[in-house]
């Protein structure tokens, strides 16, 4: 099974530019921007991040205002943090880390990072386990049990993981069943008809591949917020959350009316948006608003992360990527 595995992966890999004239930094950046998100996403942001950010030097060097701008509209903005920690205190380290064990040491790397890295790029024998990993898993061994979550689904297949991994080439392997869950075996309409291991998959043998991995339901959790658009001399009032917020710290997105309890608030909404984090479903109604004539500017209050933007800061400001969309366009 391992053959097959790595026959196929040699002949049928997506040419991805970290698969290109790899390197070591090229697998850590696509590593840490893959995490919850599609390759086809991620490409052009990897293009632009390389261009920018060519070696870990040049990332430690940066101002984390640039490195979160470049990343603005990949989400989960925790990540760019992350890396650009790990940047800052790889080029202080003596020697390359090398092992799953050393990698964990740095900011933001955690088992599933610590494997692949070093896997990839040292070939130690460290098997990766990601959701496309455990579907391939729960398919091949057929099993019925529901997970709680992904992390405790990673936690049940990690020795299957370990067992089956390929130690003579630990990054092509990992690889290849990350590439398998990704392209054929699928979450939904898995092919099955042309899936190299089909021979060996308990859940295909019972026609029940598509209902496999199961997990248990999660609430949704639905959240209604109104946005204001308040405008004043060309210039679009925001808010910047604060440097601790738990989500989208340093990030601007337009502002909630509860922070602007006197703004009169038209009642008819400019737009309605939807955007989903997780299982929480976020409603957004976004009402063009005033600010009572001779009130203070919201702006001179420093703790309330209020701002006037111009068309020009706008540009240079990082917003969530959300509400970079629905402002250009509202715009127009």
């Amino acid at each position: 099974m391992r053959a097959a595995l790595g026959t196929w992966y040699r002949a049928h890999r997506r040419r991805l530019p970290w698969r290109e004239a790899p390197s070591l930094y090229k697998t850590v950046v696509s590593e840490f921007m893959l995490q919850q998100t599609q390759v086809e996403t991620v490409l052009p942001y990897f293009a632009r991040w390389l261009k920018k950010f060519p070696s870990f030097a040049a990332l430690a060097a940066a101002r984390e205002a640039e490195v979160l701008k470049l990343w603005e509209g990949l989400g989960y903005y925790r990540r760019a943090r992350l890396l650009h920690a790990l940047a800052r205190e790889f080029v202080k380290l003596p020697a390359t880390p090398r092992t799953p064990e050393a990698w964990r040491e740095l900011p933001g790397v955690g088992p599933y990072i610590a494997a692949a890295i070093s896997s990839i790029a040292f070939g130690a024998p460290a098997a990766v386990v990601d959701g496309n990993v455990v579907r391939v898993l729960a398919r091949l061994l057929g099993e019925r049990r529901e997970f709680k979550d992904g992390s405790a689904a990673v936690k049940f297949f990690t020795p299957a993981a370990d067992t089956l991994l390929d130690d003579a080439h630990p990054g092509d392997h990992n690889q290849a069943m990350m590439e398998l869950g990704a392209t054929v075996c699928t979450r939904r309409n898995p092919l099955c008809t042309v899936c190299l291991l089909v021979t060996w998959c308990a859940a295909a043998a019972r026609g029940e591949a598509e209902d496999l991995p199961r997990f248990a339901a999660k609430k949704t959790i639905r959240t209604e917020l109104v946005r204001l658009w308040i405008e004043r001399d060309g210039k679009l009032l925001l808010h910047r959350r604060a440097p601790t917020a738990r989500r989208l710290a340093k990030i601007c997105e337009l502002p909630d009316a509860a922070a602007l309890p006197a703004a009169k608030v038209e009642k008819t909404p400019l737009a309605v948006k939807r955007r989903t984090i997780v299982n929480q479903l976020f409603i957004e109604s976004i009402h063009r608003a005033t600010l009572p004539p001779g009130s203070t500017d919201p702006i001179k209050n420093l703790s309330s992360g209020l701002l006037w933007a111009a068309p020009a800061r706008l540009a240079r400001l990082t917003l969530s990527g959300p509400h970079r969309k629905w402002i250009e366009e509202l715009r127009k």
